[in-house]
């Protein structure tokens, strides 16, 4: 279900990371498969997969709920949790997102919609 209005919640956060981790993890044989460059590897799927895996671990231990704690913790699980190429990306990804989430948070424009 979609909030109206309202902030974020860092246990909304987490859940919607959840649902990504659980479609990545269905799918993450087809995203091997696709890996073809620049190595032919055939594990980018399995590797963001155990990055989204220690991400979201890190992101329950986070201290409390706030958006902005959480988003830290999830970048934070995925750097130390990052397995190959793929996994180091998508720490950076979730790295850039944990800041822009701070920045937007003490600004008070994140909002869901």
């Amino acid at each position: 279900m979609v909030k109206q209005a309202g902030l974020l919640s860092g246990q909304e956060l987490r859940e919607m990371f959840a649902g990504a981790a659980a479609w990545l993890e269905k799918n993450a044989h087809d995203i091997d498969e696709l890996n073809v460059f620049p190595v032919p590897d055939g594990d980018t799927g399995t590797n963001m997969l155990l990055t989204m895996h220690s991400s979201i671990e890190e992101a329950y231990r986070a201290p409390d709920n706030s958006a902005s704690t959480v988003a830290k913790a999830l970048a934070k699980g995925a750097l130390l949790g990052a397995r190959g190429n793929s996994g180091v990306i998508l720490s950076q990804i979730f790295r850039g997102m944990s800041e822009d989430l701070g920045v937007c948070l003490s600004n008070g424009r994140l909002a869901a919609s």
